[in-house]
């Protein structure tokens, strides 16, 4: 099995114009494209997992509940009683 970290080469398929634009940007990050493409993934691989933990602490806190401090006179059915 291949370690986590270990690194796999890809292949994409891009328009000229498209393969240009990533030259040049490449260019000023002075990157190369495989460089330009690695970091984005990462990122967005990364805003994933921030995401995915945030909303796991949200779920969890709402399943939790607040403490509000408020009391609670009347049960259920005296509130709905007609």
């Amino acid at each position: 099995m291949p370690a986590l970290d270990e690194k796999q080469n890809i292949t994409l398929r891009l328009s000229r114009q498209t393969l240009q634009k990533a030259r040049v940007l490449a260019a000023q990050r002075s990157t190369s494209i495989s460089g330009l493409l690695t970091s984005q993934i990462e990122k967005l691989a990364g805003a994933d997992d921030e995401y995915e933990r945030a909303m796991k602490g949200a779920l969890a806190l709402m399943e939790e509940g607040f403490d509000l401090g408020g009391v609670h006179k009347l049960d259920r059915d005296a509130l709905h009683e007609r």
